[in-house]
């Protein structure tokens, strides 16, 4: 069973956190990883570019000019791909990228990443997470004092619209609910704060 140490927000020492072997012990599994990450990012694409090809491009009906005689080389329309305004050649059309995950191989690749980001002193657990005034100064402190000098993600347990606020113009620091957590935010960053009541959520619902 993995075990952890606890911060308060100013840095210091909280004591100790037992961590399940069932959530963060697991066995990386870097190829199931990679799916879901690789879906998450296809599932994002919007996918509606789209342009015309020369027979979908308004006008061109008639032949240019005669076939010989002219001087000019062969036309058959002003709408073919080397006109200005003609078609595109191998015009992108709208797709969908999206795919798909089975949910227990989506479990299993949050699960091995989170145990990676444990083998590797990459997840921080905080006491409790709160701010007066929402400011910025405030999450900027409490960066400082964990040593997030790289990109972090701080998982919450609720919709804290202070802390929210107060994170939302540091670029470096993100912040997400529990229940939004998932393969990509985690192996994006370089480090992942939970607070104690995140943890035990996260075990209640992929510990079983």
């Amino acid at each position: 069973m993995p075990k952890i140490k606890v911060y308060k927000m100013d840095g210091t020492e909280a004591g100790t956190m037992n961590l399940s072997d069932k959530v963060f012990g697991a066995e990386y599994n870097e190829p199931l990883i990679h799916q879901a990450v690789v879906t998450r990012l296809a599932n994002e694409r919007q996918g509606t570019k789209s342009t015309l090809t020369r027979t979908e491009v308004r006008g061109g009906g008639r032949k240019p000019w005669r076939q010989k005689g002219t001087g000019n080389a062969r036309q058959g329309s002003i709408r073919a791909p080397q006109w200005i305004k003609g078609g595109v050649v191998f015009a992108p059309k709208s797709r969908d990228f999206s795919k798909d995950m089975n949910k227990k191989a989506k479990v299993a690749a949050l699960i091995s990443a989170l145990s990676k980001k444990v083998a590797d002193g990459e997840l921080v657990v905080i006491e409790s997470l709160a701010v007066k005034e929402g400011k910025t100064k405030e999450m900027v402190a409490f960066q400082k004092a964990l040593n997030l000098d790289k990109t972090a993600v701080v998982v919450m347990d609720n919709d804290d619209i202070n802390v929210i606020r107060a994170a939302s113009n540091i670029q470096k620091l993100s912040t997400l609910p529990v229940a939004q957590i998932s393969t990509y935010e985690v192996v994006s960053n370089a480090k992942v704060v939970l607070t104690k009541a995140a943890v035990k959520k996260i075990e209640e619902v992929y510990g079983e």
